[in-house]
């Protein structure tokens, strides 16, 4: 189990983690990304922004 860097609550993640993989903490509702896998680094997941084709 891992932690939630915005409320501390734990959040699972899968046996075969992908660095770049997004998650969703069940506690809070935010969308976490994967940033490091030795040790396992999370954080918020950057907004996707719209290229509006460009």
């Amino acid at each position: 189990m891992h932690e939630c860097p915005v409320c501390e609550a734990e959040v699972t993640i899968s046996a075969d983690p992908v660095e770049g993989e997004l998650l969703e903490c069940e506690e809070c509702g935010i969308e976490l990304e994967i940033l490091a896998l030795d040790p396992i680094t999370l954080g918020e997941a950057p907004d996707a922004e719209e290229d509006w084709g460009e």
